[in-house]
């Protein structure tokens, strides 16, 4: 099925005739179907893009398009589709029920591992922030924050397939830093958090 998606994704952007930064008309409205629907990995469009705008290019409207998919699935769940998205997720309770606790526990950190480390599909990760209260401001921040991690691990599997003699050193050693730093605001700010818990007991 993912073949499938990627060879009409292919098709579609060929009939069109679209190539660098047009590619977007058609990711864009691709990466919200993704969003909802989540039928193909949204890796497919970050390698479009990196083929299209290089790797820099393409990293940056990854990203883009990534945080404006996010959104709008959230507020379309926050605000229109709540209850029947929360009924829906009630079917895997079991499955997703720890993940709604970190949402409601650790609020946008949660947000910022899973759209870091892809364990939980992008979309179920919308769909819980959207019922588990997180607000949107601090939503949008950690979005804008998860994506970009996100997008960077896989901006360095699709730089290597495209330009195998491309040096992506630089690229790889940044996203070790910034996962490095991100951890590194978690600790410190989960121990201020205890430490006011200490003090308030």
């Amino acid at each position: 099925m993912s073949d499938l998606i990627n060879d009409s994704i292919d098709w579609l952007l060929a009939t069109l005739g679209l190539s660098g930064y047009n590619v977007v008309l058609v990711t864009l409205p691709l990466a919200i179907i993704q969003g909802f629907l989540g039928i193909f990995p949204f890796s497919t469009l970050i390698f479009l893009h990196i083929s299209a705008l290089g790797v820099a290019g393409g990293m940056l409207m990854s990203w883009l398009v990534s945080i404006v998919s996010s959104i709008v699935v959230y507020a379309c769940c926050r605000y229109w589709f709540a209850d029947w998205f929360d009924r829906r997720l009630q079917r895997h309770a079991g499955r997703y029920a720890k993940w709604k606790k970190y949402f409601e526990n650790y609020g946008i950190w949660t947000i910022i591992v899973l759209r870091t480390i892809p364990i939980v599909p992008n979309n179920v990760i919308s769909f819980l922030a959207s019922v588990s209260g997180v607000k949107p401001w601090p939503y949008t921040i950690s979005t804008l924050v998860g994506n970009l991690s996100h997008i960077g691990l896989f901006s360095i599997i699709s730089s290597s397939i495209l330009f195998p003699d491309k040096d992506i050193g630089l690229l790889t050693n940044s996203y070790i830093a910034f996962c490095v730093l991100l951890l590194t605001i978690f600790g410190v700010s989960e121990h201020r958090n205890r430490s006011r818990r200490r003090r308030a007991m």
